[in-house]
Formats: C-alpha cells, sequence, structure tokens
C-alpha cells in the first residue's frame, strides 16, 4: 500500500485505510459538535456598543449586591470574615506583601491569595467588606462570562440571560461559598467548564478565556479533572487559535504540581490520608447533588415526606425523565448534555473520595459537609436542561420558517399552525422558568456555614488596633482561628 501524507499535516507517511480515515474523521465531527461557533454578532453602532458595555456593567453591579444580600441580614457577610479569608490569606498576606507562592491544604489557592493582597492594602477594619465584596463580584463576573461563553451552544439571548442568573441564585452557594475570597473558585468551576467550550472570535476573548481558565486551575487543583475536555478540544479543533484556553487550564494545571506534590512528600495531602469508600461517595453524590438539584428548602420538605433515600430517589427519577426526553427528542444537544452530566458526576465523586471526613459528615438544614462540591455538578443540571431548550426553540424557528414555503406549495394542513406554534417548546420553557424561580425565591436567603462560621470582624480588627497602639516592638501576637499570629502592625496601625 501507497502511504498517504495527511492534508492536515499532522501524521505524514502513515498507512492509514480508508476507514480508518473515515472513522477519525466521524470522530472529530462529534466531539467538533461540543465546540460550536456562535452566529456572527449584527453590525453595531458606536452607540450600540457603548449601551451594551454599560448594560453588563450595571448587571454586574446589581448581581454584586444580590449575592451581598443572600446572606441573612441578623449578621451580613460584610460584616464577617470567612474561614481561611482570616486566619491564613489575610494573616499571612499582613506577614509577607506579594508572596502568594505558598500552598496551603494540599495545592495552590492563586486566586484568594490575590484577592487578600489586595485587601492588606485597605485599612485594617474595612477587610471583611472586602472579602465580601470580591468573592460576590468574582461570581458576578462569572456569571457574564457564562453569558457569553455560552453563545454557541444557547443562540437565545434571553436563555443566556438565565443561564447567568442561575448562577447568581444557585440555591446551594448560601451554604457555605458565597460572598467570601477562600471559596471564590469554586465560582471559576462552572466558567472554566464553560471557558473549554467557548470559540471566542476576537483576540479579547481568548484572553479572557485563557485568565478564567488559569484562575480556575490555578485555584483548585481538581481543574485537572477537565482534562478530557482539555483533549477533545485538541483533537476537534486543529487551528493554534482556538487553543488560548487549553494553554491558560494547562498553565494553571502544570502550577499546582510543585504545591501538589510538596503537600503528599510532607504528608499533609489529602491523599496522605484515607480515602472514602466508593460507596460513600456514590451517597455523597446521592443525598448531596442529586437530592437538593431543585432547591435546598425541598430537600427537607421531601425528607420529612419520604426520607433521604426516598426523596433521593423521586428527585433522581425526574432528572432521568427530564434528561432522558432531552436526549431522545434534541439530537443536536445531546454531546453536551452528556459531557455535562458525566463531568458533574466525576467532580464531586472524586473531590469527596479524597476528602473523606465531609462523606461521612451528617447534614443538617443549616449544614451541608461538602457542598462547594455540590456547586458544579448542580449547576451543570441547570446548563443542560437550558441547552436542551435551547434546541428545541431552534426546531420550532426552523419549522415556522419553512412553513411559508411548504403552505405555498401544498396548503396548510391541519395541525400546520399548531406544529408551527411550537406549543411543546413553550411549554418547556414556562416549566424551566416556574421551578427555577420557585427555587431561586425560596433558597434566596437562608442561614448556613456562611452565617454561622465567620467571624464578626469589628471587634477584632480594634483588638489588633488596640495591641499595635501599645506594642513597643512593631508587632503583635493574636490568635488567629486556632492559630497564634505574629502580625506586623505598619498595615493594622493605618
Amino acid at each position: 500500500m501507497i502511504p498517504e501524507t495527511s492534508r492536515t499535516g499532522e501524521t505524514a507517511n502513515a498507512l492509514v485505510t480508508p476507514d480508518q480515515q473515515a472513522d477519525a474523521g466521524r470522530v472529530r465531527r462529534t466531539l467538533g459538535e461540543l465546540f460550536p461557533e456562535a452566529s456572527p454578532p449584527a453590525g453595531r453602532t458606536w452607540s450600540r456598543r457603548a449601551l451594551s458595555v454599560a448594560i453588563q456593567v450595571a448587571a454586574v453591579g446589581i448581581a454584586t449586591v444580590v449575592m451581598l444580600l443572600r446572606i441573612p441580614l441578623r449578621l451580613p457577610s460584610w460584616d464577617t470574615i470567612y474561614a481561611e479569608d482570616y486566619f491564613v490569606f489575610l494573616t499571612q498576606a499582613l506577614q509577607k506583601h506579594w508572596n502568594i507562592f505558598i500552598g496551603y491544604n494540599s495545592d495552590w489557592q492563586f486566586l484568594p491569595r490575590v484577592i487578600a493582597q489586595f485587601v492588606v492594602y485597605l485599612p485594617i477594619t474595612q477587610a471583611a467588606r472586602a472579602f465580601a465584596v470580591a468573592g460576590a463580584l468574582v461570581a458576578a463576573c462569572c456569571a457574564l462570562f457564562i453569558y457569553h461563553a455560552s453563545a454557541g451552544h444557547v443562540r437565545s439571548a434571553r436563555l443566556r440571560a438565565l443561564l447567568a442568573v442561575a448562577l447568581v441564585l444557585l440555591p446551594a452557594t448560601p451554604m457555605e461559598i458565597i460572598d467570601s475570597g477562600v471559596n471564590s473558585v469554586w465560582y471559576l468551576m462552572p466558567a472554566a467548564f464553560w471557558a473549554l467550550l467557548w470559540r471566542p472570535r476576537t483576540r479579547t476573548g481568548m484572553a479572557v478565556a485563557l485568565v478564567v481558565a488559569f484562575a480556575a486551575a490555578a485555584s483548585n487543583s481538581l481543574c485537572f479533572l477537565f482534562l478530557p475536555l482539555a483533549a477533545a478540544r485538541l483533537y476537534a479543533l486543529r487551528r493554534p487559535r482556538e487553543h488560548a484556553v487549553t494553554i491558560g487550564w494547562l498553565a494553571g494545571c502544570l502550577a499546582q504540581v510543585p504545591f501538589i506534590i510538596s503537600a503528599y512528600e510532607s504528608g499533609s495531602s489529602r491523599v496522605s490520608n484515607s480515602v472514602a469508600p466508593p460507596g460513600l461517595s456514590l451517597a455523597f453524590y446521592g443525598h448531596d447533588v442529586v437530592l437538593p438539584a431543585f432547591g435546598w428548602h425541598l430537600v427537607w420538605w421531601l425528607r420529612s415526606l419520604a426520607g433521604l433515600n426516598g426523596a433521593t430517589a423521586l428527585v433522581g427519577v425526574v432528572l432521568v425523565a427530564i434528561f432522558a426526553v432531552i436526549l431522545v427528542t434534541q439530537a443536536g444537544a445531546r454531546p453536551f448534555v452528556v459531557t455535562a452530566l458525566v463531568i458533574g458526576f466525576i467532580f464531586p465523586v472524586l473531590g469527596i473520595t479524597v476528602t473523606a471526613h465531609l462523606a461521612r459528615a451528617t447534614m443538617f438544614p443549616a449544614e451541608q459537609p461538602g457542598s462547594r462540591y455540590t456547586v458544579l455538578p448542580i449547576y451543570l443540571f441547570v446548563s443542560a436542561v437550558i441547552v436542551g431548550v435551547d434546541y428545541a426553540l431552534r426546531r420550532r424557528r426552523m419549522a415556522q420558517a419553512a412553513q411559508p414555503a411548504q403552505a405555498a406549495q401544498t396548503g396548510p394542513g391541519p395541525g400546520a399552525a399548531r406544529g408551527a406554534g411550537g406549543i411543546r417548546p413553550a411549554m418547556a420553557v414556562t416549566a424551566l422558568v416556574a421551578v427555577l424561580a420557585f427555587s431561586w425565591v425560596v433558597d434566596f436567603q437562608y442561614v448556613g456555614w456562611r452565617s454561622n462560621w465567620g467571624w464578626t470582624w469589628a471587634p477584632i480588627a480594634a483588638k489588633w488596633q488596640h495591641d499595635c497602639a501599645v506594642s513597643t516592638t512593631g508587632q503583635i501576637t493574636e490568635k488567629a482561628g486556632a492559630i497564634l499570629q505574629t502580625l506586623p502592625c505598619d498595615r493594622i496601625r493605618s
């Protein structure tokens, strides 16, 4: 057989049969459906572009305020400082400015450390407000990014807006991750997922996607699990300009490696400890991801009705029915839906497997151990449904466009008006909005770990300032959380 040279040049002089070439082409086309190009934007005048920018800036500001209000006002987020923001990131930023290359809890947390470095430039009394606003702002920016990055899969601008709002009002977030620097990284996970699917047309879009992917991977080592998605992108999209986001993700993952190795060698890595057995990890997925998929308050109503396992089975059946309908009726949505469901399963299961104490902990109305691991999979449930509904609307629009030509040739059929009206897509949109709105209203605000495990900041800052005022060494030793920390007074006095 005469060696054939591939037209793309990647397998010169390789012996490839026509069947193998056809199979490779089908695989590439199938994977390519995960990375659709968005429709080119219509030409806009300068004034329209300026108005669009103003609307987006305003939307980010409104979303930031909304997220701050989701913590009960008896002890608002801007008056408290949460978890590691207090006893790790703030104190270490005070001790040494811009030393962000410090590992903690098995990996590197790039974004929380950068946030803390900016916080210490403010008066120490404003630290709690700065961390809360920064966390809310990161989430709002991630929602805006997803609005743009989802344009290839979700053609309807209104549904993309719904997708963005779904991140801001996700019921799982007030439990733990909202309005903090330390847990802002969990909002980057859905943004990184969409970034790896996006094909931006402009260099600005490519740069933003690169930054999002790097920040996510450099802040959370679980982003290694996006490897299959990045590999599919490399295989399906061959032009170098398509891979700015891949470079950002890879750079962030590689930056994690020294910290992961160091933690493992020192025995402080989570992998060094016992891992959760598969049964516990799967139980976590069922009880903490599937069951709360429609809202946190609904969990406890269903549990009172059917018990923990019964309630999980009820919600699971509903989810299976929804996704089965989408997979059967919306062929174009299948690659995305399957990918979202698989990644949404792998992330919490593997994350909890290496964090065994969370898998064994008990869930209470104000405590959901490991709730941060549920944010991505639950949001991907929402994303998959919205993508499915968008494909249904596309079919409706195509049918309406084809109806006049068909009617001119054969005349309208008895069910033409009803079919063109798209009663099923309309019902799907109505149901989607109703379910999401119900969970957003019921779970807009509730007491969780973010409320109960935040330190009231004003008395802590006042004590630090008082101790610095009487210090003769320019340093103070304070108990931050459960850790004695030596802090310099030059920033605290101001």
